[in-house]
């Protein structure tokens, strides 16, 4: 499975490899646009030998364990799902933090820090990356864009007369599986991975809450005798606020940490909560996010995160907190925007631009 330094080294190179990915698509530069041509263009392929070199490069680069290696280049949409995931799970970590202490900073060594230890913040981290690429290739796989997946596949439905399946749905079946493939559970005598794991599947089982069966009638005068219907995935940003309620509802499971290397030791289950165990098993059976470690203050500047000195903040909202008592900076400056917008035929919207004084709060230091 991802552990933390692969995870860290994992969300490194996918952002570099967005760029090889980019390079090899093709674009509108090769073309030469001049306005005349066809509305429909026929993109520029590779040759078969070059697209799976360049598929295995950038598998390689994503530096993955051997498993994870060859599921990635045994089809060759893997490897730019696995980057859109990464890239859409990281800014949705940040959208649903931006009005918090911790933002969801993931820069260099302030994320190879944080995955070192079993924060609330890093169980949010491993939640978010497994519903991102769960969400990914059930997308992708939709649209067509995997070798080895298609559409979802016809449920049992209640009166097959009036239901027809059709469409094309999310095909979260094979998705989930894959992802619990690919983060595949370790030893389970290894108490921190078993963790990471855990998380990792609330991430999988929040994705397979938000599927909703979306219909389509068909018949005489919309009479609606027969329906078209297909599985479709709730949007991304509903799976993240989803995931952050949970991070605000964690349990924390007793452990004993080595403040030098971050490894935890023995857990016990969370104090006055039934713990559903069986076995040997020491982690609570439960669908919330768990965690080892009582997260920092995120206020100063540490190894985990750069501080709230000069952080941006909203005076009624959330000054207080963010500033953690430091006050806040008041500063006024004039800005432009586009107002007064109308839509004009055709095709295109056409705006005044409108000045006006706006006040920015940020932390002291």
């Amino acid at each position: 499975m991802l552990d933390g330094p692969l995870l860290a080294r994992w969300l490194a190179a996918a952002f570099a490899l967005t760029l090889l990915l980019a390079a090899l698509r093709p674009s509108a530069a090769y073309f030469g646009l001049t306005g005349s041509e066809p509305l429909t263009i026929l993109p520029l392929t590779l040759e078969p030998e070059a697209a799976a070199q360049a598929h295995y490069k950038a598998c390689d680069r994503l530096k993955l364990e051997r498993k994870q290696r060859r599921m990635c280049r045994r089809d060759p949409g893997v490897a730019e799902t696995l980057v859109e995931a990464v890239s859409m799970s990281a800014l949705e970590c940040q959208y649903q933090f931006r009005f918090e202490r911790w933002n969801c900073t993931l820069e260099g060594r302030y994320r190879a820090s944080l995955l070192k230890r079993g924060f609330k913040e890093t169980a949010f981290l491993y939640a978010i990356s497994s519903a991102g690429l769960t969400h990914a290739l059930a997308k992708a796989c939709s649209a067509g864009r995997m070798e080895r997946c298609t559409c979802d596949e016809a449920p049992d439905l209640e009166n097959r007369e009036a239901w027809q399946w059709g469409g094309c749905g999310d095909n979260l079946k094979y998705s989930s599986k894959f992802v619990k493939e690919f983060l595949g559970r370790r030893s389970s005598k290894d108490l921190r991975a078993r963790v990471d794991f855990h998380n990792n599947l609330v991430g999988v089982k929040v994705i397979k809450a938000g599927v909703e069966t979306t219909c389509k009638c068909h018949g005489v005068s919309g009479s609606c005798t027969v329906r078209t219907c297909w599985r479709q995935l709730a949007p991304f940003h509903e799976v993240g606020k989803r995931l952050k309620h949970k991070y605000e509802t964690a349990l924390k499971v007793g452990s004993t940490t080595n403040e030098a290397t971050g490894e935890a030791g023995a857990i016990s289950p969370p104090r006055g909560r039934a713990t559903g165990t069986s076995g040997s098993d020491p982690l609570p059976r439960t669908p919330e996010l768990v965690h080892l470690d009582d997260s920092p203050s995120f206020c100063l500047a540490s190894r985990f995160s750069p501080g709230t000195a000069g952080r941006r903040c909203h005076r009624e909202k959330n000054c207080e907190s963010i500033c953690c008592g430091r006050g806040h900076n008041t500063q006024s400056r004039v800005v432009t925007r586009p107002c007064q917008c109308q839509v004009r035929w055709c095709c295109y919207v056409e705006c005044r631009q409108c000045t006006q004084r706006e006040e920015v709060y940020t932390c002291k230091s």
